[in-house]
């Protein structure tokens, strides 16, 4: 199967037990509005350009021959600051898992494996499933938003070995307002995850004002139970990369 990927970094410590090699898919059904990785919303290949550094010259503009190009009708390669990058490559699951397999003895080594973020790593379920089964003897984990149906959610889950569940916010209307999509799902499949002997951490974004709340932490903290949370400090960064890839960076202007 062939599968959408974004970007692949080395030596990750913040990903998963150990160092670890994650791997962005691209794609994700939940709109974040303090989203980090704006590049991997969309399911497609896409430009991210470097605005604030062109010079003007509107090289790129001009249409060219090259076959990645072909999709922008503009050329990719023609900018001499290399300002112009493609966010999203297609690649065959096997061709991943040799690129993947190539670290696994310094990984395994140093306690760590391979993580799958995005995006969101349940939208591409069938090209993940049929990618960790090329992965036998390496540890495999997953960041994800828990925003699938329940059967694919447990198809992927029983694969990995270890899950970093995002809960957002508690409150369904809340949930939709801020990520564009309720949280019923998601909590539905955070019961199957509690219950399912597999390693887990709850992960929650401190998000000021929105997910940094009393009310909110308190409400998560009932629904999680005894599992083990882990509070992510936010990026005040992520928005620069909004502009690259076309889009707004709604938390900018957001009133609660």
């Amino acid at each position: 199967m062939k599968g959408m990927i974004f970007d692949i970094k080395e030596f990750s410590i913040h990903d998963g037990p150990g160092i670890r090699t994650t791997v962005f898919f691209k794609g994700c059904p939940l709109r974040c509005i303090w989203c980090h990785n704006p590049e991997g919303l969309s399911i497609e290949p896409e430009l991210m350009i470097k605005h604030t550094l062109c010079d003007g010259c509107n090289k790129c503009k001009q249409k060219c021959s090259h076959k990645k190009c072909e999709p922008f009708d503009r050329c990719v390669f023609a900018c001499h600051k290399g300002l112009v990058n493609i966010s999203g490559v297609e690649i065959e699951s096997m061709d991943l898992a040799e690129k993947l397999k190539k670290y696994a003895d310094f990984l395994n080594i140093n306690g760590g494996g391979i993580t799958f973020s995005g995006g969101e790593p349940l939208m591409q379920a069938d090209f993940l499933v049929e990618l960790l089964e090329h992965l036998n003897g390496i540890h495999t984990a997953i960041q994800t938003s828990g925003y699938a149906d329940q059967e694919t959610f447990k198809r992927v889950i029983d694969k990995v070995d270890y899950i970093m569940l995002d809960i957002k916010i508690a409150d369904g209307k809340l949930h939709k307002k801020y990520t564009g999509v309720d949280n019923e799902l998601i909590l539905k499949n955070l019961e199957y995850l509690k219950s399912s002997n597999k390693p887990y951490i709850i992960r929650v974004p401190l998000i000021s004002d929105i997910t940094d709340t009393s009310e909110n932490l308190s409400a998560i903290s009932n629904l999680v139970g005894n599992s083990e949370i882990e509070y992510l400090p936010y990026n005040t960064f992520a928005g620069a990369k909004y502009p690259m890839v076309g889009r707004e960076f709604l938390l900018s202007r957001t009133k609660v």
